[in-house]
C-alpha cells in the first residue's frame, strides 16, 4: 500500500519528468510541427531548408507538400514494419555493414583516383581512338552545322534576313544580326556539329518532322509563342554515316578517361592485396 506522501512524491516526480521532457523537446525543436506521424514529427525547419529561395509561393507549396507526403509515407511503412516483422527481420545490422565497407571503399577508390588520373587526352589519343572504333560511332540520326533564329511572324524583313543566315560568314551572323530587331533567340552552331534532336529542339518539334535535311536549305516551324522558327542549313552528314571525328570528341574523350579510372582502380586493387600478402594480413589456408 502506498502511502499518501509517497504518492504525492511519486505524482510531483511524474510532473517533473513530463515537464522536462517537454522543456526538452522545446530546447531541441522550439518550433512549429507541420506534420505528424504515430510519434514521429516533421517540423517546419526539415521542410524549408529543402526549398529553394526566391521561387513562387505556389511552387512553395507544391514542393513542401511532395516532401511532407514522402515523409509520412516513409514513417507510416516504418511504423507497419517495426510491428509486423520478426526481430530477426529487424536486424539489419549486415546489411548496414555491407553497405558501409562498399561506400568506403567507393570513397577511397575516388580519393586515389583523382591523386592520380591524368585528365589530359591529346588529339592523337583521340583520332586514333576515334580509327579503331569508327563503326561504334555510326550515326542514327543525321548531324549538322546551322543557324537558328527566332522571327516575328509578320515581319517585313524576313526574305533579307533569310538571305543573311545564308551568306554570312561563320562568327559575323549574329553581329549582321543585330541591325533588326523582328529577330531574337539567334543560335549560330556554324561552328559545330548538332544532331537532327537538338535542332528539332531548336525548331520546337520533333525529329522527324524537319528530316530530309539538305544542306543549302531552311527548315521552319511556327514557334509556341506565335513567332516563326528558321534555321538555315549550312552542311549535313546523313544518318548510318561515320561521323567527322569533332563530333566525336568529348564521347571519346569520357571513354579514354573511363578507361583510365578503370585501370587505376585495378592497379589499386592488386597492390593492397599484394601488400596484405606480403606483411602476413592476408593468408589463405
Amino acid at each position: 500500500m502506498v502511502r499518501p506522501a509517497t504518492a504525492v512524491l511519486v505524482s510531483l516526480l511524474s510532473v517533473f519528468c513530463f515537464s522536462s521532457c517537454k522543456l526538452v523537446n522545446s530546447i531541441l525543436h522550439d518550433e512549429e510541427v507541420v506534420a505528424k506521424v504515430g510519434n514521429n514529427m516533421l517540423y517546419k525547419s526539415e521542410v524549408t531548408v529543402l526549398i529553394p529561395a526566391g521561387i513562387p509561393a505556389d511552387d512553395s507549396l507544391r514542393l513542401a507538400m511532395q516532401y511532407i507526403n514522402s515523409w509520412a509515407s516513409d514513417m507510416v511503412y516504418l511504423d507497419v514494419a517495426e510491428k509486423q516483422l520478426s526481430k530477426e527481420q529487424k536486424d539489419v545490422s549486415k546489411e548496414l555493414e555491407s553497405y558501409r565497407r562498399s561506400l568506403l571503399k567507393y570513397r577511397y577508390e575516388q580519393l586515389y583516383v583523382n591523386e592520380r588520373l591524368d585528365t589530359a587526352v591529346t588529339e592523337t589519343e583521340v583520332e586514333e581512338y576515334f580509327k579503331a572504333h569508327e563503326e561504334d560511332f555510326r550515326l542514327e540520326l543525321p548531324i549538322v552545322r546551322a543557324r537558328c533564329m527566332k522571327i516575328l511572324a509578320e515581319s517585313p524583313d524576313y526574305e533579307q534576313i533569310k538571305e543573311l543566315m545564308a551568306s554570312t560568314e561563320e562568327g559575323e551572323w549574329e553581329m549582321d544580326m543585330k541591325g533588326y530587331t523582328s529577330a531574337d533567340r539567334l543560335r549560330d552552331y556554324s561552328g559545330r556539329w548538332i544532331d537532327a534532336a537538338v535542332l528539332a529542339e531548336e525548331m520546337e518539334t520533333d525529329v522527324r518532322s524537319i528530316l530530309p535535311l539538305e544542306a543549302g536549305g531552311f527548315v521552319e516551324t511556327a514557334g509556341s509563342d506565335g513567332k516563326r522558327n528558321v534555321a538555315y542549313i549550312l552542311d549535313v552528314v546523313p544518318a548510318g554515316s561515320i561521323p567527322p571525328v569533332e563530333f566525336c570528341r568529348y564521347r571519346i574523350e569520357d571513354i579514354i578517361l573511363s578507361a583510365r579510372k578503370h585501370r587505376l582502380t585495378a592497379s589499386l586493387e592488386q597492390e593492397l592485396l599484394m601488400d596484405a600478402r606480403d606483411k602476413g594480413k592476408f593468408v589463405i589456408y
